[in-house]
């Protein structure tokens, strides 16, 4: 990945990554509008996998659908952009499970945050759905630079025939 995009394309690259880490890491620890500043003395914690998943589909009349996507969807478009940019970011991880790896150890590590401070509840189901959501954006980053790459030789095509 490191020879694909110049200096200034890793540059703006960086800076969204950025800006990108602090708006996750707000919506995930400060947003009053998704419950994080609720600080009780309980402990909330789900280790099975798939149960609220279901939880939220079996009741997604009563929920409402924008509960159910805020959670399920949610969680995945949270972190497509982190598998996206970590193999542009750091091309020694522009492998599938590399990043499947690191978007999981990122999400256990936000999850375990949340937890230990009480602005969230740990759940199982949250490292699974990001760590899709990683793995989504690094395929769709695959598939940009595909494109991209067909585009460039495209035009090159063009120029060498006219």
């Amino acid at each position: 990945m490191r020879g694909r995009i110049s200096g200034w394309q890793r540059l703006v690259s960086q800076l969204v990554f950025i800006l990108y880490l602090g708006v996750l890491f707000y919506f995930l620890f400060f947003s009053e509008r998704y419950g994080r500043t609720d600080v009780s003395d309980e402990y909330h914690y789900n280790l099975v996998l798939f149960r609220e998943i279901k939880r939220f589909y079996r009741y997604r009349e009563i929920l409402g659908m924008k509960s159910v996507m805020i959670n399920l969807a949610g969680n995945v478009a949270a972190f497509m952009p982190f598998g996206f940019f970590l193999p542009v970011l750091w091309p020694k991880t522009g492998k599938l499970l590399s990043v499947a790896f690191w978007s999981f150890s990122f999400s256990l590590v936000v999850e375990t945050i949340q937890l230990v401070y009480k602005v969230g509840t740990f759940d199982v189901d949250d490292l699974f759905l990001n760590t899709l959501g990683g793995i989504f954006g690094y395929v769709l980053m695959r598939l940009l630079f595909a494109w991209l790459r067909a585009v460039r030789c495209a035009r090159r095509g063009r120029r060498a025939q006219g």
